[in-house]
């Protein structure tokens, strides 16, 4: 009877496709996980926080585990459903904040750009004009009618009142505004400019979502 040949386990694809330079191949193959929680690489995202627990940025999570197995970060917070990555010889819980060993220097940013997802944040998800559930965005002065579409003229809205203003002035409709739109102000507004979600362990770090 002929020798069998041993099953090769296919090694996980990287989050991105085309480049290359791309992060290493990643040894850890599987993950212990509660009943309805499958695993999702690449839609999976990490907070990176500097040696000071400053935000720096969101990784793919196959990179933030290159970073922590490498030494060149360690987990904060793991993953809340418990989640487990294995290896042939360690095991590591999934990371959903990890924070860099050596200080890396942030070059200045300039403007948030402005985003939805921002945009919602800023305003709490709520319509400012009624204070029910925001679903979209309404600009103040119409773009139709020389609005600019900035964070000072933009603001979020809900369907119905979106509908009622059309493309007539808060002046016209006898509306105002609670306070001024503008632009938010910090450096986790950029990383949070990015993201249609936030995992709730991340909160802490980014601070208050304030204009």
């Amino acid at each position: 009877m002929p020798d069998r040949q041993p099953t090769r386990q296919p090694a996980l694809r990287g989050t991105a496709q085309g480049s290359a330079s791309r992060t290493p191949p990643c040894p850890w193959t599987g993950a212990d996980r509660p009943p309805g929680h499958p695993p999702s690489w690449r839609k999976r995202w990490v907070l990176l926080l500097n040696t000071t627990f400053e935000p720096l940025t969101a990784v793919p999570l196959r990179r933030a585990i290159v970073l922590v197995v490498c030494g060149k970060a360690e987990v904060v917070h793991g993953d809340s459903a418990g989640m487990v990555l294995h290896s042939a010889s360690a095991s590591l819980q999934v990371p959903s904040v990890i924070r860099l060993s050596n200080f890396v220097r942030v070059p200045y940013r300039g403007r948030v750009p402005l985003t939805r997802a921002a945009l919602m944040l800023r305003d709490n998800h709520r319509c400012v004009y009624c204070g029910a559930r925001a679903e979209t965005i309404d600009h103040v002065v119409p773009r139709s009618r020389g609005g600019p579409h900035s964070w000072e003229n933009c603001v979020a809205c809900c369907t119905k009142c979106n509908h009622r203003k059309a493309d007539r002035t808060l002046s016209e409709l006898g509306w105002r505004l609670p306070v001024a739109p503008r632009a938010p102000r910090g450096r986790h507004w950029r990383l949070l400019a990015g993201l249609s979600d936030a995992d709730p362990l991340w909160l802490p770090y980014l601070g208050e979502p304030a204009a």
